[in-house]
């Protein structure tokens, strides 16, 4: 294999690339999101500077992708806290939890989503909307709503999954060196078709776990919760501040 043809290829394996490259669109993907109220103390031992926090909200989503361009069908779950940046408000993600190696690997090489196994499921359990999110063999979240209570309308589903999104990149050399660490920003979907959501009354469970920690934000009380379907592309993300810089 020649330099121009390794440099053509997109990831390790070079010979059985982990996933495909180019951005990925998604088909009827469906989110189930239990917005709650939390703990302050346990949000600031969490959430990094220089981010602010905004409130003490946080949002689980359960999201099921089974019409995903290069990456098939998998799930996800996981936290997003209610926080600001320079004054603009949106969402950190502190913790993801998929299915799918691909999914796994192009979310953290290619970008900046702080993703790690876990398998997740969205069903409807006779007149309840139903999301479990695991962790190897254990259960550490379970998420019911009633199915179909009362229609949301397209703004408001809108402003619950499209907000601008903070994560870290932390990436480091071959030695061990810390090469990278920055803190990005998604901006808010451009490209976004809402083809329903819905509203109902809400619970969450979360179960404590070492390697895990969801249930380091406990449930203190129900704020709101959706049940969306949507088409979309996720956007770009780019750096927003440089820890080693500023270090």
């Amino acid at each position: 294999m020649k330099i121009d043809d390794i440099l053509k290829k997109n990831t390790t394996p070079l010979c059985a690339p982990a996933y495909a490259p180019g951005r990925h669109h998604f088909y009827n993907r469906e989110y189930l999101n239990v917005v709650y109220e939390t703990d302050p103390e346990a949000l600031r031992e969490i959430v990094p500077e220089p981010l602010e926090i905004e409130g003490n909200t946080v949002r689980f989503e359960f999201i099921m992708m089974p019409d995903s361009t290069g990456l098939g069908n998998y799930t996800e779950s996981g936290q997003a806290i209610s926080v600001s940046f320079n004054g603009e408000k949106g969402d950190y993600l502190s913790a993801m939890y998929v299915s799918s190696v691909g999914a796994i690997s192009s979310g953290r090489e290619t970008s900046a989503y702080p993703k790690k196994a876990g398998h997740s499921s969205l069903i409807v359990d006779g007149d309840t909307l139903v999301g479990t999110l695991d962790y190897g063999s254990l259960r550490i979240a379970t998420a019911t709503m009633g199915y179909k209570w009362q229609r949301l309308s397209e703004a408001e589903a809108v402003g619950v999954i499209s907000r601008p999104t903070f994560m870290l990149k932390i990436q480091h050399g071959l030695q061990g060196e810390l090469e990278k660490c920055l803190l990005t920003r998604m901006p808010p979907l451009r490209d976004l078709v809402v083809k329903w959501a819905w509203t109902g009354p809400a619970r969450l469970q979360l179960f404590e776990h070492a390697l895990a920690p969801v249930a380091d934000l406990p449930v203190r009380r129900i704020v709101s919760a959706s049940h969306i379907l949507t088409d979309l592309n996720l956007e770009p993300v780019t750096p927003v501040f440089d820890y080693l810089q500023q270090r």
